[in-house]
């Protein structure tokens, strides 16, 4: 039962909610909720308990999460924030992990403001929450409640709780999405793989460039994201697996500002596609990190960049190798 409020909160609620939760109240459900940027290892570990623990009790599980970031609502050095998934994105990788239901809340200004006993009341009225997940760092409400705190008002409404322990990197730390941007930024794309469970990828749309590549016999298809606030990995030259036409392909990836032939600091995504001549401009393409061969170097000539991506390439044979 959710408490009696002010009259224009109360109606703010009223206006914030999705039509897509009609009906949830005649289902129980057990909740995990959070933002669940690039739903990495320890996300997955949640979601696995949250699917068993909904099984076992012959209820439905749902992830409540928010959209936009909180960083962005807030203005809280949103400038900077890049994100691992875009939203179709994480929800396709939430609903893979066997999750029933995904719910997106809006996340504004006026839901920035509810306590933790209002976003918890509004769980079990709205969506028909029965069982709680709580993770080791959780924070709610504006009052940022910590796990404990939180799992204790979850108890005084008559939730059941569920804890779940913090997921260790291979070098001993906590898995976060914060690491894992740390690692992408630096380049370090194996070590974001491992955290994340996945190979980390940009997905976009494939623009016109100024063709030089194809001068110097490698040509690029230069990449448009579809979601701009997607972070890309650290500039330097990747190995990469391609995806368009309905096919997967390898090639090479240079992201950085193509020093040698601009002097600017706009930074690209070009990718040279192994073994491949095809016009796909314009058409989709998703391009996954496998490892970094170098960083970005600014060439004395086109000839000596066209020297060392001949040399890169001869490394692709020794690395499918090993």
């Amino acid at each position: 039962q959710i408490r009696s409020l002010s009259g224009s909160r109360q109606n703010l609620r009223k206006e914030r909610r999705p039509p897509s939760q009609t009906g949830l109240r005649a289902c129980k459900m057990v909740v995990a909720t959070g933002f669940f940027d690039g739903v990495h290892v320890g996300h997955r570990l949640v979601i696995q308990q949250l699917v068993e623990a909904a099984a076992v009790r012959g209820d439905e599980s749902m992830v409540v999460t928010f959209w936009p970031h909180p960083r962005n609502v807030l203005q809280q050095e949103a400038r900077s924030l890049r994100l691992l998934t875009s939203l179709s994105e994480k929800k396709a990788m939430l609903e893979s992990l066997g999750v029933n239901r995904v719910e997106i809340m809006p996340f504004t200004k006026d839901f920035s403001t509810m306590t933790t006993r209002e976003y918890l009341e509004r769980l079990a009225a709205d969506y028909g929450a029965k069982a709680v997940l709580i993770g080791y760092d959780n924070r709610m409400g504006c009052d940022a409640d910590g796990a404990d705190q939180v799992a204790q008002t979850a108890l005084d409404l008559g939730l059941e709780v569920i804890r779940t322990q913090m997921v260790p990197s291979e070098q001993g730390y906590a898995v976060s999405s914060t690491k894992i941007r740390e690692r992408l930024e630096a380049g370090d794309v194996r070590a974001a793989s491992a955290m994340l469970g996945y190979d980390y990828s940009l997905h976009g749309v494939v623009v016109a460039g100024n063709r030089l590549g194809r001068t110097i016999g490698f040509p690029t298809a230069n990449m448009q994201m579809y979601e701009p606030l997607k972070l890309v990995p650290g500039n330097g030259v990747y190995f990469v697996k391609v995806e368009t036409l309905g096919r997967e392909l390898y090639g090479m990836c240079n992201v950085g500002c193509r020093p040698t032939v601009s002097s600017g600091n706009h930074r690209t995504i070009e990718t040279h596609i192994f073994d491949f001549d095809e016009d796909i401009y314009g058409l989709d393409i998703k391009v996954t990190f496998m490892e970094k061969i170098r960083d970005e170097v600014k060439f004395e000539s086109l000839d000596a960049l066209r020297s060392q991506l001949e040399k890169d390439k001869e490394l692709w044979k020794l690395y499918r190798i090993k």
